[in-house]
């Protein structure tokens, strides 16, 4: 539900705030949600550009997977939204090609996470240049997520929106719904929260990696965790009968990605030279040997 007319009001923090949903330039209505997610998106790609080499990638490698992934990551959290929200575009709704519209809200993160990974997949499977550069690039995207999802939370901020259920705790968020005022639990500031401090934790993990994808496979594991509870707070959840898709999805992530870290690190133990970065040094230096 959009509540944008209501000002916000955090009473244990002593502040109240009524910020505008968007603006108008040159007669073109902005949102701040969206610009939000570009905020977000620069940064994590600035971020990215800035340590793809110490992965093994190069900065046109950055850039050809954003190029892939941003469209597919668009169409991913929109189908995800519409698949769990069929009756509401299919059924009850006499414009079926509402579904285009995203202006109207209805992006999932999970679906943007699975269409781009997705599409970034089939990319370096069918290119030939970015072959053997897949989970590589799922390590800087793993952090690129982080960083993205920690910012764009915000946006859901400026539109009251993607709140828990009504709380008394000392971060209460206060709000108007029905002509009254409600406190709620701000779900979108802890998962902000959450996806900073797991940035800067694998952000130093990742200088110590052994293999490639094993930054993803943080991501998935942290992102996981902290998802199972905030997401059971939320009230506007996507549900498939009596599950939330989302708090299952990310309990099943979460598990998964923990198991496979210990398997490999513990039980197999990965050969670090074996990852791109370090192949494609040696390489270098055979080849400098060879022509000496």
């Amino acid at each position: 539900m959009f509540l944008t007319d209501s000002p916000i009001t955090f009473p244990g923090l002593g502040i109240e705030i009524d910020p505008p949903d968007g603006f108008s330039l040159f007669g073109l209505e902005i949102k701040f949600y969206a610009l939000i997610i570009c905020v977000g998106l620069v940064l994590a790609a600035v971020y990215c550009l800035r340590r793809c080499r110490e992965f093994g990638l190069s900065t046109d490698d950055i850039l050809d997977v954003l190029i892939v992934g941003l469209p597919c990551a668009i169409v991913g959290a929109r189908l995800y939204y519409v698949v769990f929200e069929w009756e509401t575009f299919f059924v009850h709704n006499q414009h079926w090609y509402d579904f285009l519209n995203i202006r109207r809200g209805g992006l999932a993160i999970y679906g943007g996470v699975i269409g781009a990974v997705l599409g970034v997949g089939i990319f370096c499977r069918v290119s030939k240049k970015h072959r053997g550069k897949f989970l590589p690039a799922t390590d800087m995207a793993g952090l690129g997520f982080l960083i993205g999802q920690s910012i764009g939370r915000w946006g859901n901020f400026m539109n009251r929106e993607a709140h828990g259920g009504e709380t008394d705790s000392f971060l209460r968020m206060g709000l108007m719904e029905g002509g009254k005022q409600i406190f709620v639990h701000p779900t979108f500031l802890y998962e902000s929260v959450w996806n900073a401090v797991g940035f800067v934790i694998i952000h130093f993990l990742s200088k110590k990696r052994k293999f490639d994808g094993q930054v993803f496979l943080y991501y998935l594991a942290w992102y996981g965790l902290g998802r199972v509870w905030i997401e059971g707070m939320r009230t506007d959840s996507l549900w498939w009968g009596p599950f939330r898709v989302s708090q299952v999805l990310a309990g099943a992530t979460f598990l998964i990605a923990t198991a496979l870290l210990i398997y490999l690190l513990k039980i197999r133990k990965p050969d670090p030279a074996k990852m791109l970065v370090n192949r494609a040094a040696a390489e270098a230096e055979t080849a400098e040997d060879t022509e000496e």
